[in-house]
């Protein structure tokens, strides 16, 4: 059974890394670590609010003390309330990454559930997440599907 925690402010230079390992993975990303810098007491900072709207979790790495070896993030958003979702809470599922040396053992499934039960918790009726090709199948085998809402973005 693999044991996935929340983070805590002391994982967070190791959040860093593998958020990056995530990114590194994407096409047409930007492989510059220099925004860990202005990023890390930030997220020391969100880590540190445990009744806060953003959570992480993590599987420590089994071969290598002090390292993680997954991660999971996300974050309980307001919309005003709808129909399928009167409360207007919605989960947003982002850095999702595994250990290059530490995948396919289900880490990253295990903190994705936890994290879907943190949003349970917290009364989200819907959560949303962008997949890559690799990664759909385990977030269609989890229940998510795909929608067609086209997403419109804007750097500020």
């Amino acid at each position: 059974m693999t044991s996935v925690r929340r983070a805590t402010p002391k994982d967070a230079e190791e959040v860093l890394r593998l958020r990056q390992v995530m990114i590194d993975s994407m096409a047409r990303s930007d492989p510059s670590t220099r925004w860990h810098t202005e990023s890390l007491p930030v997220l020391r900072a969100r880590l540190a609010e445990p009744e806060g709207n953003f959570a992480a979790f993590v599987v420590d790495h089994p071969e290598r003390p002090g390292a993680l070896a997954a991660l999971v993030a996300g974050t309980v958003d307001y919309r005003i309330g709808g129909a399928r979702n009167p409360y207007g809470l919605d989960g947003s599922v982002f850095s999702v990454a595994t250990d290059p040396d530490a995948r396919r053992r289900g880490y990253a499934r295990a903190c994705v559930q936890a994290l879907l039960e943190w949003f349970r918790d917290s009364g989200v009726r819907r959560v949303r997440l962008t997949a890559s090709s690799q990664a759909e199948p385990l977030y269609v085998s989890l229940g998510f599907r795909r929608r067609p809402d086209p997403l419109l973005e804007l750097t500020l």
